[in-house]
């Protein structure tokens, strides 16, 4: 997979992208990420990337422009499957979409700020709107960071255990159960017998109701 972001603060990503899962699954070669400067970008001899909104009012505008400069120079070199805004008004992130998401080649995101982007960005080049929670962030760095990882992480060869992925919280609709290790007893808190019976058939049961009653009393929302 490959995934280019386009960003005002290239550098926001560089903790994000060079520490554990998302670093070794580039070191492997599962995934290219790629940061674009926007203003690197922009006809302005000042490199400016945003203007006032014709409508008046407090903000600025992220202008089509070097946009539309860099998604068409990107579109140019490959095909890709999805082109992604982050914007607080787009489809909220969940764990189907970041499953169809990790089967695709090739993505594009671009990140928001200000008071968003031209809508003529939005109308002619985005084909999917994302948000990570219904609250603003101060740009889109944050939230692409959160989606790539959200991503990355379920591609083969990404976790050492690729089980591991298809065992987390939402996979079947339900949070993930409680999980103990070593050791068995601290400071007189047990684990839970069943854990320790060896029993297979009965763990499994045990695990399954435990997601069910969690998510029952954390997210009962997801159970409709």
């Amino acid at each position: 997979m490959r995934i280019d972001i386009l960003t005002l603060f290239p550098e926001m990503f560089q903790g994000p992208f060079s520490e554990s899962i998302i670093k070794r699954a580039q070191d492997k070669g599962v995934v290219e990420i790629h940061c674009h400067n926007i203003r690197d970008y922009s006809t302005n001899k000042h490199k400016k990337v945003d203007d006032y909104a014709f409508s008046g009012g407090a903000g600025m505008v992220m202008s089509i422009e070097p946009i539309s400069i860099l998604i068409e120079k990107l579109k140019a070199e490959r095909d890709y499957d999805e082109i992604i805004y982050t914007t607080p008004d787009g489809q909220t992130l969940n764990q189907g979409i970041a499953n169809r998401l990790s089967l695709k080649g090739n993505l594009m995101i671009l990140c928001g700020h200000y008071k968003g982007v031209d809508q003529r960005v939005r109308d002619h080049y985005i084909s999917m709107e994302l948000s990570i929670g219904d609250y603003v962030l101060t740009g889109g760095e944050l939230a692409a960071a959160v989606i790539s990882d959200a991503i990355i992480r379920l591609i083969p060869g990404a976790i050492s255990d690729e089980t591991s992925a298809l065992t987390d919280s939402f996979q079947d609709g339900l949070l993930a159960p409680p999980v103990y290790t070593r050791p068995a007893e601290f400071k007189g808190w047990k684990v839970p017998d069943i854990l320790l019976s060896g029993d297979d058939k009965k763990v499994e049961a045990w695990k399954e109701q435990q997601a069910y009653e969690r998510t029952k009393q954390r997210r009962p929302d997801l159970l409709k």
